[in-house]
């Protein structure tokens, strides 16, 4: 029987400080306060001061409320039963069914060491162009899709949710407004893959501390069913909410802020999560797709910026398209060489060409004289965006690659595509001319 403490010595925000001994970091606390009892969790050890974050808030707490330690770390339940399920960041059902009872594990573990791990080679269909042609998911990638406010990030991830190659499907929603949780449990339920869903969802009204642990129960729940040798695809949104909240949580604790005021320790708090993602020997896999919306459409802010140190590429959403330029998945050239045998010619001749398209409608803008080739690059850019970069363009990847090689060759003679000759010959959709 754990011993209580009632020296609480200060009540900031929604941190309590105490003096006890013998307590652990993220270990949990139940306050027993004038409205019941309240949760916590230690948040700082200095000497006998102990910080607790209250999950509820602390209204209601008094200097004279007395404290019990749990002698453990937070923890979620694992079992099948979670599927189907919606849960807030505390682990509790949101969806007005019952608690689930199960053995529990624990949360915030450590990462798996790499030499357990397998080199990612294999890819995740998504019926997305811009991703399976061009920057290919590649299973237990870790990768943030980089937008701004008011972009359809959501829409994008709960697409990659209901069409990719997963056995599991694990969203966790962080400041999400109410809608947007609806949407995407509307989307899944539409979709048909509610039932091997998981969702740990924080709305913006929920309490703080709630915000941090749901990236923690998603990945937490995530390994072990990799370990049982589940393909999981865990879904984050936003993390620039995550690293807001360590921001309240470090300003409350008076700590020296950093960058822009945000925690000193924000790269090792990202790191923590992200990698996680793992693709066992003999066993599962997790990969993980996280959004993090960049204030000001400011890549150097210091979400994105840490962010692009640990992942393996990104995705930019902008003007509701994944952009071809600056988005990049650093491990699809472990995959699109196994895929068909003209993927990487498809995708380095298709970019290079809408590249030159760019700066021939720049040319037009400034009023210059066209060609007749300029015309070519123009129609084929007015093509590509229609038929390959539009979000609703919803085609397996050899449909995709097929497309655009029709595109091609709707503009161009096979020689001004730059593509070799052998590719060409096989894969033209239409006779070569003799040259």
């Amino acid at each position: 029987m754990r011993k209580y403490y009632d020296e609480i010595t200060r009540i900031a925000g929604n941190v309590v400080t105490v003096k006890a001994t013998n307590v652990g970091y993220d270990e949990l606390a139940i306050i027993d306060t004038t409205r019941g009892p309240s949760l916590a969790q230690v948040i700082r050890l200095e000497a006998d001061e102990v910080s607790l974050q209250v999950f509820a808030g602390t209204q209601g707490v008094s200097t004279g409320d007395k404290i019990r330690f749990l002698g453990q770390a937070m923890q979620v339940p694992f079992t099948d039963d979670l599927l189907g399920r919606v849960f807030n960041g505390s682990g509790e059902p949101r969806d007005n069914r019952p608690a689930v009872s199960a053995d529990t594990v624990d949360i915030g573990s450590p990462a798996v060491n790499p030499v357990r791990r397998r080199m990612p080679d294999t890819m995740i269909d998504t019926g997305i162009p811009m991703i399976d042609v061009f920057n290919s998911l590649v299973e237990s990638q870790k990768l943030p899709i980089f937008s701004v406010a008011g972009e359809p990030y959501n829409e994008l991830l709960a697409r990659v949710g209901l069409q990719a190659e997963a056995d599991i499907i694990i969203l966790g929603g962080m400041g999400l407004r109410h809608d947007d949780y609806l949407k995407f449990r509307d989307t899944f339920e539409e979709g048909g893959v509610l039932g091997r869903s998981i969702m740990f969802i924080h709305t913006a009204a929920d309490p703080v501390v709630e915000c941090l642990l749901v990236p923690d129960l998603c990945l937490a729940v995530g390994e072990q069913f990799a370990l049982q040798g589940k393909k999981v695809l865990v879904l984050l949104t936003d993390m620039t909410a995550f690293a807001d909240a360590l921001k309240e949580i470090a300003i409350t604790m008076e700590q020296i802020p950093s960058n822009r005021g945000y925690p000193g320790d924000l790269y090792t708090q990202l790191a923590r999560r992200y990698e996680k993602a793992v693709d066992f020997d003999e066993a599962g896999s997790m990969t993980l797709l996280a959004v993090t919306t960049m204030p000001g459409d400011d890549v150097t802010h210091p979400v994105p910026d840490n962010t692009g140190y640990i992942t393996e590429g990104q995705f930019y959403l902008r003007n509701g398209r994944i952009e071809p330029f600056g988005s990049l998945s650093r491990l699809k050239q472990q995959v699109n060489g196994k895929t068909r045998d003209d993927h990487r010619a498809i995708m380095d001749g298709c970019l290079q060409l809408y590249a030159t398209c760019r700066e021939t409608r720049e040319k037009r803008d400034m009023g210059f004289e066209m060609s007749e080739w300029d015309d070519k690059l123009i129609k084929y850019g007015d093509l590509f965006e229609e038929k390959i970069m539009d979000l609703t363009v919803n085609v397996p990847l050899f449909d995709a690659l097929d497309l655009c090689w029709e595109i091609l060759a709707d503009c161009f003679e096979p020689v001004e595509t730059g593509i070799r000759r052998s590719i060409l010959e096989k894969h033209w959709p239409k006779e070569l001319k003799d040259e």
